[in-house]
């Protein structure tokens, strides 16, 4: 077979990928519900194409049973991960999505048994969700082995989400926040903690985030408390903390679908010129409890366009036989280093 299928093709995202990896020379099998808009994108690229729901249990398995692996960029990813991968648990096909949402790494993790017996890789958080703060923290507890303190510090420059981004934060918008706390993942307030960091040009405010580090950064490194920041301009800041007070009212299911049809107003992702100008800059700090520390920069391609470079790369591995069986998280599997192939990515240790 020596192939894989893109589920959600169609999405933003997933037509950043389709786009990469045809120029890459592959040629992914495209999957998803709408048949309609996978017929149009699979005759534009001349590709094979599979339409069916989540739901129709034996159309995916049998589109499953023609591929080697899967690539799953449908969201909300609390909504269809899942199935897709007691899918592949069913048949044997390695998992790797592009999601960033703890309650999905963590349920994931829990499979790491089922997924060894049936001698397959369940890979989430393929995309810049968190292939690069993962190699971050990877590289950091390589400088500091006996830190007991993670704390990640992201800002996106010059880019936007797309649709099916926003989306995913309406669906998840009910769940506070989340650190990990003596190895446990503890819940959080919204904007639970603000600090100021240093990117490069003068101080930012920065607001805690449950980013996907949270879970993952703790198997790829042992480091038992994790925290994770995001730059946020001071209003964002301020809304985040009202919601503590008016959260309650925007968490029904009214509330939700009524903030999903807005989200159509808007332009299905980032332009193009945006994307490419774009660029996105973690900071990582360790610490230790005997006072040592350690702090590394990273700058990579815009969030987007680095989903596109580390989900087709990974794919193309496992392709050729890399990768490993059980849950695993991108470091762990490929590497710290993994991160620093791709053009216009810099690391630099900063103490």
């Amino acid at each position: 077979m020596n192939n894989f299928l893109i589920y959600g093709s169609y999405g933003y995202t997933g037509q950043l990928i389709v786009d990469l990896a045809v120029k890459k020379g592959l040629r992914p099998v495209l999957a998803g519900r709408d048949e309609k808009r996978l017929r149009a994108q699979a005759e534009n690229y001349n590709l094979d194409y599979r339409a069916f729901s989540l739901d129709e249990i034996a159309k995916l398995d049998s589109a499953l049973r023609e591929v080697d692996a899967v690539l799953h960029c449908a969201g909300p990813f609390v909504h269809t991960f899942r199935q897709m991968a007691e899918a592949c648990l069913r048949t044997k096909r390695h998992y790797v999505d592009i999601s960033g949402e703890i309650l999905g790494f963590e349920a994931l993790a829990a499979r790491d048994t089922q997924a060894k017996e049936a001698g397959i890789m369940l890979l989430p958080g393929g995309g810049f969700d968190v292939v690069p703060s993962d190699c971050l923290a990877a590289h950091l507890k390589g400088r500091l082995p006996n830190a007991t303190h993670f704390r990640l510090f992201v800002h996106g420059v010059g880019a936007g989400v797309s649709r099916g981004t926003a989306k995913s934060a309406i669906e998840n918008m009910h769940r506070q926040g989340m650190i990990r706390r003596d190895g446990k993942l503890v819940q959080v307030p919204p904007a639970w903690n603000v600090r100021e960091q240093d990117f490069g040009r003068g101080y930012t405010k920065v607001v805690s985030v449950g980013w996907g580090d949270v879970s993952t950064a703790y198997y790829s490194t042992g480091i038992p408390n994790i925290e994770t920041y995001f730059a946020f301009p001071e209003i964002a800041i301020s809304f985040m903390r009202s919601m503590r007070l008016i959260g309650p009212l925007m968490y029904n299911r009214v509330a939700k679908k009524i903030l999903k049809s807005l989200i159509h107003l808007f332009p299905p992702g980032p332009e193009e010129e945006r994307r490419m100008n774009g660029r996105a800059i973690l900071i990582g700090e360790v610490t230790s409890k005997n006072g040592g520390r350690a702090s590394s920069k990273l700058i990579t391609p815009e969030a987007y366009t680095c989903t596109a470079l580390t989900t087709v790369e990974i794919m193309k591995r496992i392709l050729h036989g890399e990768y490993k069986n059980g849950f695993q998280t991108p470091s762990l599997v490929y590497g710290a280093d993994f991160i620093r192939q791709f053009n216009e990515v810099q690391r630099t240790d900063l103490s």
